[in-house]
């Protein structure tokens, strides 16, 4: 069934996730960090991205510029808006709600905690993270490993630090889907990294007989880890569908934009992208997704 539009912005950030310490015993663990609040509503006038916002249908976050949260345990990023981080011009790039750098210190984590009508992914970077949830499933995802939830109806889960000796280092990326109140769902994959050796790879569809997980939206994403001066041209898979490029480490260069380590560029009304990696031991994260909510 299709959203109606209005309905699932406010809806789509209720269960926007509460943050704990993993000291707490609470079924549903309330949440002990003052500053962390849920996400706020997006107005319906914003969910149409502009594409005459800047020059040349782009828009630059430089890693500098994110907004940060230090809860000791918890060292946080965001890309956009989210939690005591509120940025007017950061809601949103098309359906990408979030996007978050996160470390959890060794033997912490992220309670129990609610989410709905939400795809979450995570993709880690460093170490073990140890996820459970509301339908029975414990699992453990590493670097190479891509997990997704559809949260749909409802879903409680938990995620904690493996590890008792070093941080563990994730993304969290929240996609608003096209469909509300679906199954909730959980996956996870481990990838061979070297597929993405000097190309993309990719690591999620709306397709579950694509490569990669799936998720409910019409969003593809892909995984590159380059040598320096490999061009590559990526070309986009769904007309109207915007792009946006989050360099994990690195540097390259998109479309004449120079990217550093954790920038990130959005690029819409194109379709293709070239792109020319300025550093040796790159690593890409490219998100194609749809920039306007159904």
């Amino acid at each position: 069934m299709i959203m109606n539009k209005q309905n699932f912005i406010k809806k789509g950030l209720l269960g926007s996730g509460i943050f704990t310490s993993k000291e707490s015993s609470a079924d549903i663990l309330k949440n002990d960090i003052d500053e962390i609040s849920p996400l706020e509503t997006l107005n319906v006038e914003d969910t149409n991205y502009p594409s005459d916002k800047l020059e040349n249908h782009s828009v630059l976050h430089k890693a500098t510029t994110r907004g940060h949260a230090d809860h000791g345990w918890l060292q946080s990023n965001h890309t956009f808006s989210f939690a005591n981080y509120h940025n007017p011009e950061r809601m949103h790039f098309g359906v990408l709600r979030v996007l978050n750098d996160d470390t959890v210190a060794a033997g912490r984590g992220f309670g129990k905690h609610p989410h709905d009508n939400m795809e979450i992914i995570s993709i880690p970077l460093e170490g073990d993270l140890e996820h459970e949830d509301s339908m029975g499933n414990k699992a453990i995802i590493r670097k190479g490993d891509i997990q997704v939830m559809s949260a749909g109806t409802g879903i409680i889960h938990s995620e904690y630090n493996k590890n008792t000796d070093q941080a563990v280092k994730f993304l969290q990326i929240w996609i608003y889907p096209n469909q509300r109140n679906v199954s909730p769902r959980y996956d996870q994959i481990t990838l061979d990294g070297m597929q993405r050796q000097n190309k993309f790879q990719q690591i999620l569809s709306p397709d579950p007989d694509d490569q990669g997980v799936w998720i409910h939206q019409n969003a593809w994403f892909s995984m590159g880890h380059f040598d320096q001066d490999v061009q590559v041209k990526y070309h986009v898979k769904q007309a109207g569908n915007g792009v946006y490029i989050f360099v994990i480490k690195g540097s390259v260069s998109v479309e004449g934009q120079a990217l550093e380590t954790r920038d990130g560029f959005g690029i819409w009304d194109v379709s293709e992208i070239n792109m020319k990696v300025t550093s040796p031991d790159t690593e890409i994260l490219l998100m194609d997704i749809s920039m306007v909510l159904d």
